[in-house]
């Protein structure tokens, strides 16, 4: 694909992801007998970008890995997605990222992340990048990467007269300055409880009441409340619940990432804000009953 065709840009983590699987995971002091492991290629942000491209988009990478082993499998996991990856920089003498991933019985899981090669993004790697931040692209951001590179990337796509999506993942403070160029932000529950400041998010009502106080802040809020489904809320403009779609759950490893990788894409598409979250819905309700 040529350079004028818009894209979903995703400025963010990536990381070789070691995949456990056990009883239960494991409290303090104590150590559980795991059934199963594997290799997988994820960190937040490549993860989406693989979303966005198998939804069938333009997509295209911006991140850094380290010069081993681990780095060189993440490369060649974006090409062979149909990942644009010219602008992912290979770092002489950092380690690429990584996270250890420990699922339970029932498919949930919680994660270690080293971030590594992630930590280094910056200026010069939003400007080597220049040719992808202009209008009618959407610029995706997470939290796996600095807040200062964040806005960065975010100052040049809004100057260009693109769009961009925050997933504010892992939870953390948000800088006034990253706020501010936001136009869509997506969290789940313990990150919208984290960011509005308020009470647990456990149901479709929590999470719509939290959506419009976020939506104080920015143009869009979506909240995602796992099984029970998504809410969002428009500043000044709509409000909405989506149902979750029941599933058999097999694992729910990627499914927020592949929410926003669709939802991105349909955005891009020209799609309404309940549209793009229906079909999002949709693709992480599939992801998590197959893990395909």
């Amino acid at each position: 694909m040529t350079a004028s065709n818009p894209a979903v840009v995703v400025f963010g983590s990536l990381h070789y992801d070691i995949i456990v699987k056990g009883p239960a995971r494991p409290r303090k002091g104590e150590t559980v007998t795991g059934s199963a492991w594997n290799p997988a290629c994820g960190g937040k942000g490549g993860n989406q970008a693989v979303s966005a491209a198998k939804a069938g988009v333009r997509s295209a990478m911006i991140g850094a890995v380290g010069d081993d082993d681990f780095g060189h499998t993440l490369l060649d996991n974006l090409a062979a997605n149909a990942v644009e990856l010219d602008q992912v920089r290979v770092i002489d003498g950092a380690a690429s990222g990584m996270s250890v991933a420990i699922f339970d019985a029932e498919g949930d899981y919680g994660a270690v992340i080293v971030s590594g090669s992630n930590l280094q993004l910056g200026q010069s790697d939003v400007a080597q990048a220049e040719h992808l931040f202009r209008a009618g692209n959407i610029l995706v951001l997470q939290n796996e990467v600095p807040d200062a590179a964040n806005v960065l990337a975010a100052s040049a796509m809004k100057n260009a007269g693109g769009r961009v999506v925050l997933n504010a993942a892992p939870a953390r403070d948000l800088s006034p300055e990253l706020s501010g160029l936001i136009d869509v932000l997506v969290v789940n529950a313990v990150e919208a409880e984290a960011l509005a400041g308020g009470g647990e998010v456990e149901t479709l009502e929590d999470a719509i009441t939290t959506a419009q106080v976020l939506a104080q802040s920015f143009p869009v809020a979506v909240v995602t409340a796992g099984g029970e489904g998504v809410a969002f809320a428009e500043q000044g403009g709509d409000k909405g619940t989506i149902p979750a779609i029941k599933v058999k759950l097999v694992s729910t490893h990627g499914a927020g990432d592949e929410f926003i990788g669709v939802l991105a894409a349909q955005m891009l598409q020209g799609e309404s804000v309940t549209t793009a979250l229906s079909a999002a819905n949709q693709a992480a309700a599939l992801l998590v009953s197959s893990q395909r």
